[in-house]
């Protein structure tokens, strides 16, 4: 994947964007022509934002008595995650831990980067926890293959001593009224070597794009006889669509770009 164009921060938001919809990435990040959220999901985010910041302000030992008392939610999903999994609570010597913590690994022309909401490791395994503020999926393969899923075990491989299989990424899933549960996915070498490859295909394409785009004004190209499926198909240009004829289905593009950003289930 060699080329003339400068290193490129990746996520795993734009990774699952770009291999669902290239047109809808070169719109949203190219472009930035993204559309604002509606109140409710921006209430979503800003509340799953404070959890974060509760979380991570615990992990560094600052008080939190003033998050917990401007928000009883924030209070209860606290005490029911602690009761769910007290484990993650307790602090050993032989544990290293840290919230939110950023890796970041060169791949070709791109920098791929993670942040963990908490990492676990010690002199045997590490283990990457994730906090997410819905209720828990129905379909664990689709998680599974997520982009968010594989680059942040991928990441961690590739930085670090820990073998693959020394590796796990637990999801917990804290909405309210349900009791928080988990899902938890260990790490291979076969998987290792799979990520690697799909993502070497991704952005060897990306490159492509990339080069299209910049030096010949060419729109990134919709994925091949997908305008039925793709989400986002009413949204694109005419360059972008192919000429079949059909009327793009209508999705509403808020909430799309919302699980798009945190996991595509």
């Amino acid at each position: 994947m060699e080329s003339n164009l400068p290193f490129i921060r990746l996520s795993q938001g734009h990774l699952n964007l770009l291999e669902l919809c290239p047109p809808k990435f070169q719109q949203v990040y190219l472009e930035q022509l993204s559309s604002l959220s509606s109140p409710e999901q921006q209430a979503k985010q800003t509340w799953g934002s404070q959890f974060h910041l509760l979380m991570q302000q615990r992990e560094l030992g600052l008080p939190i008595e003033s998050l917990l008392q401007e928000d009883e939610e924030l209070k209860h999903s606290l005490i029911a995650l602690i009761d769910a999994a007290p484990e993650i609570f307790l602090s050993k010597r032989s544990i290293w831990r840290e919230a939110e913590h950023c890796r970041t690994v060169s791949f070709g022309n791109y920098l791929l980067t993670v942040i963990y909401d908490l990492l676990i490791a010690d002199a045997r395994k590490a283990q990457i926890l994730d906090w997410k503020t819905y209720l828990q999926p129905q379909h664990k393969t689709k998680l599974a293959t997520n982009w968010q899923t594989r680059l942040y075990l991928y990441v961690l491989a590739e930085t670090s001593e820990y073998l693959p299989e020394q590796i796990s990424m637990t999801y917990w899933f804290i909405k309210l009224p349900t009791k928080p549960k988990s899902l938890t996915f260990p790490y291979s070498q076969a998987q290792h070597e799979q990520t690697k490859q799909d993502l070497t295909r991704l952005l060897t394409k990306l490159d492509d794009w990339l080069t299209n785009y910049r030096d010949c004004q060419v729109d990134f190209a919709h994925n091949f006889n997908c305008e039925e499926s793709c989400p986002f198909y009413q949204f694109l240009l005419p360059s972008q669509i192919s000429s079949t004829g059909r009327e793009p289905t209508k999705q509403n593009e808020l909430t799309l770009i919302e699980d798009i950003e945190e996991v595509v289930l």
